[in-house]
């Protein structure tokens, strides 16, 4: 009997509650610059979110969820239980015994919508980013340091990004399990934060799904 694909797709919008920072490269290193900038798309040259970054969160949180999932070593789970849906929709990390199959989950590039870039250049006068300052504190004098502050590019409040996450099942299985799980893990992002700095203030996000 030949093999069964379907995919199901899971869209919706990420809305930025606070500042995101999901670094990029610097090229060229500037005086006076930017010392993290946002990964930006190379040819728009807008800001978006990798989906490497959306599922690499996504799965951490679910590993981080249960501790029993995470190693001495840190290392990304891979028990190859047959019942581990974590196993199943992200791949058994590190196993030469691929008892699930492929990697159920595809997790695309979400890039900033439309009517979100024209709002934010309006309001920014033609800029989609900006720039927060942070100061290390020295533990003995309690004053900034002598390093200097470290500019940090962020995607504002507000910025709204299109996602779309396909599920693949094969051979009739229950997709809608899948889906279930993955939908409600979502929420973990929104309890949690997205990119960099999010122990300060930073990648605070809202998850709509669309029909």
């Amino acid at each position: 009997m030949s093999a069964s694909l379907e995919y199901t797709e899971i869209k919706g919008i990420i809305t930025c509650v606070t500042g995101l920072h999901i670094g990029g490269s610097r090229d060229e290193i500037e005086i006076g610059g930017v010392d993290y900038p946002v990964i930006r798309d190379p040819v728009t040259k807008l800001p978006y979110i990798p989906g490497s970054s959306l599922k690499g969160k996504l799965r951490s949180l679910l590993e981080k969820y249960d501790s029993k999932m995470i190693d001495d070593k840190g290392n990304p789970h891979g028990c190859q239980e047959p019942g581990c849906l974590v196993c199943k929709i992200f791949g058994s990390h590190l196993s030469d015994k691929a008892i699930h199959g492929p990697t159920r989950i595809l997790v695309r590039d979400s890039f900033m919508t439309s009517e979100s870039k024209k709002k934010l250049e309006d309001k920014m006068q033609g800029s989609l980013t900006q720039l927060k300052e942070e100061v290390s504190i020295n533990r003995r004098s309690g004053t900034a340091s002598n390093a200097g502050p470290r500019t940090i590019e962020c995607v504002p409040a507000g910025a709204e990004f299109h996602f779309s996450i396909m599920i693949r099942s094969f051979n009739g299985e229950d997709k809608e399990i899948m889906l279930a799980f993955v939908k409600k893990e979502l929420g973990l992002i929104e309890n949690d934060y997205l990119g960099g700095g999010g122990s300060r203030g930073l990648g605070k996000v809202e998850i709509q799904f669309e029909d």
